[in-house]
Order: structure tokens, then sequence, then C-alpha cells
């Protein structure tokens, strides 16, 4: 009866959709039935699929297809409703972690040796990190600890029979814990199951309180509707395993009515259709970035992405370089889920626009990358890329190769990787700091030390990114040189001599904008 019992936590999602199916498919008489207050479906065992909270995976109303085929040209207009995203976004979470407060034991399996062996950290550590993303949510609270080794963390049963039974006699000896979360990127959903029969407490991995704490996070349409998608994939998991628990009882083979479609189709179905409308929605989004990255290249402002590992700093380091007083920097993981942009000077007075991204962690599945992948777009398009490294972290060295590694995975060009400009930040935690790693700027953004060299090597690189030159320019005010540059490029100072009636002008031009002015004006 257990699984009839998890598969019953679905129905409420299928009432609409269901009632909607088997409408189509039956007669006048019936259909009237089906719609009445009382209209049930039945299953073996007595379960019923009764009427209930019209909440259901296809019952987020997006727009038509229609909608989604063009972008707006002044980059206006809501793509869907603040509604659709919020029922879409609320509805089933797949991690069915709930608002409440939880104590936490946690659990990191600790691979000794093998391909799985992390060799630029230790065990130690990333149980400190995996501390970090609890104390990350509010109302939870680590009451319990354990490192446990195995030799085979991806298979059902992550521990040997002794660790295991260590494990679950230690929670279940300690008093008043209501989660167990198990340090391991994805935990399938038979191995999750076997530690919640086991531990008789919820069973969590890395991804699902990772994306728990995006979701306490998100704030915007397009923050909601990345996670969304992100959780397509355990939805689809989970659905697969209760299902598979019912089949063996002749419940998931059944078809509803006359709809020819069993309860399984139904909501595999149901999640496809959901994760398309999501796609559409993240399209039009993906159109309506491609037009603001036109319109700021045609105001030619270059772009500067600053990523790098969660909690690195860059925040602080973008308030710090354009004292923008809109940025309230937090010291919290995953802070910053939107991108967001802020203009800045550099030392010619040359504006560039500094891009806040969303922070990189270790031990992510390529899925949750995908699904931000709207947002980390940007970092592709970028004129230049700042490396933010936290650099009083003991796993600095391994937090910079898990955000190198994300980048190759982005497919991030070469151009961008090899003129990217690494940071060391939190230098003022160190005492007597002494950089030992080549062509690094070291920084301190909340005690603004460094900024100046900071900025002068963006100015180079980006000057060189861009094909522009700072030039000192004569001309003649007589004739229509100034405002043919105004016009063309970047003008930074005028200097007039009212006696000769010239001025030397300080521009920012590029070698094709400089080649035809040259050519319009060669012998004034």
């Amino acid at each position: 009866m257990t699984p009839l019992l998890r598969v019953q936590t679905w129905f409420p999602l299928l009432h609409r959709a269901c009632s909607r199916s088997l409408q189509a498919a039956a007669s006048p008489a019936r259909r009237s039935l089906l719609t009445s207050a009382h209209a049930a479906a039945h299953l073996p065992g007595g379960v019923s699929i009764l009427p209930g909270r019209a909440l259901t995976l296809s019952g987020c109303k997006f727009k038509s297809a229609d909608d989604f085929s063009s972008g707006d040209e002044n980059g206006e207009g809501d793509f869907i409703e603040d509604s659709e995203v919020e029922e879409l976004f609320y509805q089933q979470p797949p991690t069915a972690i709930g608002e409440g407060q939880h104590r936490v034991f946690i659990v990191h399996p600790n691979v000794k040796w093998g391909s799985r062996k992390q060799y630029l950290t230790t065990a130690e550590l990333m149980m400190a990190e995996a501390e970090g993303l609890v104390n990350t949510l509010d109302n939870w609270r680590v009451v319990d600890k354990i490192i446990l080794s195995t030799k085979t963390p991806e298979k059902r049963r992550i521990f040997g029979k002794g660790n295991f039974q260590l494990l679950t006699e230690r929670i279940r000896q300690t008093a008043g814990i209501t989660a167990v979360f198990v340090n391991v990127e994805h935990l399938s959903a038979l191995s999750r199951r076997e530690l919640e029969e086991a531990c008789g407490v919820r069973v969590f991995d890395r991804y699902s309180v990772v994306l728990h704490i995006f979701r306490c996070n998100a704030k915007t349409k397009e923050a909601k509707l990345q996670i969304s998608l992100a959780e397509i994939p355990l939805l689809r998991s989970r659905l697969r395993t209760e299902f598979s628990n019912l089949d063996q009882q002749g419940g998931a083979s059944q078809y509803i009515g006359g709809s020819g479609e069993t309860l399984l189709e139904v909501q595999q179905r149901l999640l496809k259709e959901r994760e398309m409308k999501i796609c559409s929605a993240l399209e039009k989004l993906r159109r309506r970035r491609h037009l603001l990255r036109s319109q700021r290249k045609r105001r030619e402002f270059p772009v500067v992405s600053v990523l790098g590992y969660t909690n690195c700093g860059k925040t602080t380091l973008i308030k710090a370089l354009t004292g923008d007083p809109g940025l309230q920097p937090k010291n919290q993981l995953f802070a910053t889920l939107d991108v967001t942009v802020h203009a800045g000077q550099l030392p010619s007075r040359m504006t560039v626009l500094y891009v806040d991204t969303i922070g990189f962690l270790s031990q992510l599945p390529h899925r949750l990358i995908d699904s931000f992948s709207a947002t980390l777009e940007d970092i592709k398009h970028s004129d230049l890329l700042i490396h933010v490294r936290d650099i009083s972290h003991p796993e600095t060295v391994n937090q910079k190769v898990n955000v190198l590694n994300i980048l190759k995975n982005l497919q991030t060009p070469e151009r961008l990787m090899s003129s990217m400009i690494e940071v060391h930040n939190k230098i003022d935690l160190i005492d007597n700091y002494q950089c030992e790693e080549p062509n690094v700027l070291p920084v301190s953004a909340l005690e603004q030390q460094g900024l100046d060299q900071l900025r002068a090597v963006v100015e180079e690189q980006i000057l060189t990114s861009t094909g522009k030159h700072i030039l000192n320019l004569r001309v003649n005010l007589s004739t229509p040189q100034l405002s043919w540059l105004y016009k063309e490029a970047t003008v930074q100072d005028v200097d007039v001599n009212a006696d000769e009636g010239s001025a030397v002008v300080k521009v920012i031009i590029s070698t094709a904008v400089y080649g035809r002015y040259k050519k319009l004006f060669e012998g004034i």
C-alpha cells in the first residue's frame, strides 16, 4: 500500500488535466458526470483521484506559440504574466523540502581512491562547504555530521554494509533530526528511498539543497523560470520511480476512462508540456537579451563580465569599481541569481558595463548549468572577463579549477579565456599577503585596495579586445572634424586654442573609424 500512498501525492496535479482528457473522449452525458463536483477516477486498492485544488502541471496558461514568435522591438512587454510564473514556480516542487525549519544531519561520502577521488581538496573542506550550504537557509541548522569512507558512491547503496548500519543507527539515536543531507552531486531515486526508509527522515542530495537555495533567493521571472526548468529532470525521475512501484500492482498501466492514456502517460505528457512552455518563455528571454546586447554594441559600451565561485566577492568588487549605491552585497552563497549591469569609468573616462553573474559551485550537474544558459550566455558575448577569487579561502585553488571547468563547458571563446583577468580578492584577510602567481592582480574590494591598478589593466585589455585606440587629434574648428568625431568616436576631452581656431581632441577610436577619418580629412 505504501507505493500507492506515494503516488497519491501526484493526484491533485492530475485532476484538471485528467478531467480535460476524459471530457474530450467521453459522451455528453459522461462529460457532465466527470465535471460534477463529486467526479472521481478510481484505481486499484480503493485509491481515487478526488476533486482537489485546481493546480496541475498543464494548468499554467502560457500565451500561445504565436506570442513567442518574435521579440519585442523595444525590449518591453512581459513575455509571461506574474501570476503564471508564480503558479508554475510553486506547484509541486520536486524536492518537497517545504518552507519550514530543518535540523540536518550531514553525511559526506569520502572516496579515498579511484577516479572519483578529489585531489585538490579534502573531506573536511568539502564537509565545511556542505555546512555552509545548510547555514545559508533560514531556519536550517546542522545538528550533527559524519564523514564515512566509500568505494562506490554511485551505486544504490553508497556505503558498505558496516558503514551503512553505523550511519543509520547514529541518525536514529540523534534526537530531533528532520532531514539528512548526503553531500554528493546527485542521489538516484532508489538510493534516496532506501536511505529514507532506513533513517526514517527525508534525505536530500547536493543538487536538491542548492535548488532549494535558488528557490529561496529567486526574485525575478527569469530566475524562477530557469529554476523551474532545472527541476524538470527531478520531477521526471521521481515520476518514473513512484509509478514503477504502482505498476507492480497494476495501477500505472490502467487507462484513464476513455482517454486512451495510462496514468503514467498522462503525467509524462504534462511534464513535457510544462518543459516546452518554460523553454518557449526562456527562448523569448534569450532574444530579448540579444536585443539588449545589440543596443549596447551600437552605443559602443564595452562589456566586462565579473565571475567566480559563489561568495568570492564579485558584487562587492563591482560596487567598489562603480560606486553604484544600488548594489547591496551579502555574505551568503548564491546571493546573486540574476544578471545585473552596472556602469563604471576607466582612467581614460571610457564608460564600461560591469556584468554581475551567478556564482559557480563544484559538483553540480550540467543540467543545472544548462537551465541557466539564458543568464550565463552574457558571459560569452562579453569583451572581457574578470575572474574573482577569494584568495583567503582554503579551497581557492580547487575553486579556480571548478570555475575554469564550467567556463569550458559553457564553450567560452578562447579569445575571452586567454585575455581573462584573474583577481585575488580579500587580501585584507591574509597577514603579509605575497602574490606567488604570475599575471594576477591582488585587491581588497572591501578596503578599496588595488582598484586603480585593476582599472588600468581593464582599460588596456578593453582597448586590445575591441580594436580601439586612445588618440590626441588636432582638428580645425572651422571644419566638421569635431562634429564628425563626436558622431563616430568617443570624445574624451577637447582642449581649445581660440587664437589658432583649433583644438586637440582626445578620442577613443577604432582602427576602421580612424582610417575613415584620415581619408575624409586628409590635408586639412
